[in-house]
């Protein structure tokens, strides 16, 4: 939205309706494992590539959801084991800490002052959208409870 960049065209996933043949992994294994790193420490996209590149028992999952119908989010959420901030607010959150610390170093940076103006939007945006259901209903944004809560 506050960039010059153009979209991608043609970054649609394919469309598959089942699971490969080659990738047979029982569901319980694979929520298990979703949960492992989740109590580790990793992001739900982390978790996705980490099921994508290593797998479980040796065996790369291409897509959680096909093959256990069920998102990486939706099973954190069976489990309790889903962060307590979504993960697109945290990393918002963690970009204007890092801008507004440039910030005080280089007062004078009116490019990165211009980000973290447009990041800061961002996050007022999303804090509205996710009011109530993810978030608490009187949170509002400001940079001390960003670093605190980070």
């Amino acid at each position: 939205m506050h960039t010059r960049r153009r979209g991608s065209s043609g970054s649609d996933k394919p469309s598959a309706d089942e699971p490969p043949e080659w990738s047979d992994v029982d569901e319980d294994a694979i929520e298990k494992r979703v949960v492992e790193l989740a109590e580790q420490g990793h992001a739900p996209s982390v978790i996705g590539l980490k099921l994508r590149d290593e797998g479980v028992q040796g065996t790369p999952i291409p897509d959680v959801k096909l093959a256990t119908g069920k998102k990486v989010t939706e099973i954190l959420e069976e489990h309790e084991a889903d962060p307590d901030f979504p993960e697109d607010l945290r990393n918002l959150m963690k970009r204007a800490v890092r801008l507004r610390d440039h910030m005080d170093e280089h007062p004078g940076d009116h490019q990165n002052k211009r980000a973290l103006q447009n990041t800061q939007s961002k996050i007022r945006r999303l804090v509205d959208y996710y009011r109530g259901d993810e978030i608490d209903e009187d949170f509002t944004y400001s940079y001390d409870k960003a670093v605190s809560l980070l």
